[in-house]
């Protein structure tokens, strides 16, 4: 079951299981295809909140 990112090794799991998954060749709209959509979703706010990706200084 997948649930909201709480921990440094549930992110790393996840990132694993979009990897795995990405390996396949999954039908759309299938159980896979579902849980990579949300997979997704969730390691990006997580990496949004934790790894924010800073605006570039102009010169």
């Amino acid at each position: 079951m997948v649930k909201p990112i709480k921990t440094e090794k549930q992110y790393e799991e996840y990132i694993e299981r979009i990897y795995v998954l990405l390996q396949k060749d999954i039908k759309a709209n299938s159980k896979e295809s579902n849980e990579l959509e949300v997979l997704s979703i969730l390691v990006k706010k997580h990496e949004e909140k934790y790894y924010p990706i800073e605006k570039p200084k102009s010169l």
